[in-house]
This record gives structure tokens, C-alpha cells and sequence, in this order.
């Protein structure tokens, strides 16, 4: 019994919250480009600074949005290349509060972080442009924020013991 409560001691979450992270903050820019650039296409990436109305303006929002997406694919890349090292690791237990939480806590960073610098402070685009626009973007960095506390809170409510992968 004290080589288990020993085992469990020097398990470590870090490597899964990280990975975590990771891969929230690209999935969090797909559910963005795929939801509100191409489904909804409430917005382009620079559609403050050049209309989508015109060829040359789509032609310009068309490669903000492909850049835009290949910053996800490498953050997506990149969480489960950094899951999979975790994986690997004998003192890195599987808990799914703590991925699942970190999931979030990524994609809630995400909803901030790009919310703030291309809603706020270089103002390229807005969620949805016209009535409600600021509306429409404090929600948005609402939404980043809960699913940040919400992450943050499940990491909390993750016991720190686990399993770990040999026993």
C-alpha cells in the first residue's frame, strides 16, 4: 500500500495539461474559422480592412483566413504530438477532467487572446459586424472566459492521484 500512495505521489499532470492547451487553442481557431468565417461567414479575418464584397477584398480574406487555419493545423498538430509524448510516459497518469479541462482552458485562451488582439487592438474583424458589433465581440471573449474557469475549475476537481499507465 505505501509503494502505491508512493507511485501516485510522483505522478505528474504537467505533460497532459500542456498537450491539453495545445491542442484546445488550435481546435478552438477551427470552431472560429469553420463556424464563423466559412458557415455563418459572419466575418473574414480582415474584413475591417478590406471588404469581402469585392474580388480582390475575398481574394485578400480568403488567404487571411487559409493563414489563420494553418496557425490551427499547427497548434492541432502540435497538442497531440505533445499528447502522444505524454502517452508514452509512465509518470504521466490519464485523467479526464485534467485533459478534458485543459481542452478548455486552450480554447477559452483562444477566444481571448484572438479576441482581444483582432476584435480590439488591431481591429481587422469583429464576430459580427454591424448592429451589436461590441456586443457580439464582448460575448465572444465572454465565452473565452468560461471556458477557461470551467477548465480551470475541472483541473481543480481532478483528485492529483491517478492511475498511472503499469498498475
Amino acid at each position: 500500500m505505501n509503494a502505491e500512495k508512493e507511485t501516485r505521489a510522483n505522478l505528474n499532470r504537467q505533460p497532459l495539461i500542456i498537450a491539453g492547451i495545445v491542442l484546445g487553442l488550435g481546435q478552438g481557431g477551427f470552431f472560429d474559422g469553420i463556424v464563423l468565417h466559412q458557415i455563418l461567414q459572419w466575418h473574414h479575418m480582415f474584413t475591417n480592412i478590406e471588404t469581402s464584397q469585392t474580388v480582390g477584398g475575398l481574394e485578400l480574406n480568403t488567404l487571411g483566413d487559409g493563414l489563420f487555419h494553418a496557425f490551427d493545423w499547427l497548434m492541432s498538430i502540435t497538442g497531440v504530438v505533445l499528447l502522444w509524448y505524454a502517452g508514452k510516459r509512465e509518470d504521466v497518469p490519464w485523467l479526464s477532467k485534467t485533459f478534458i479541462g485543459s481542452l478548455l482552458i486552450g480554447a477559452g485562451l483562444f477566444n481571448l487572446v484572438e479576441g482581444m488582439i483582432d476584435h480590439h487592438i488591431l481591429n481587422i474583424h469583429h464576430v459580427k459586424p454591424g448592429s451589436y458589433e461590441l456586443a457580439w465581440d464582448i460575448g465572444f471573449l465572454a465565452v473565452g472566459a468560461l471556458l477557461a474557469v470551467v477548465g480551470w475549475v475541472l483541473l481543480q476537481t481532478e483528485p492529483q492521484e491517478g492511475t498511472s499507465k503499469s498498475g
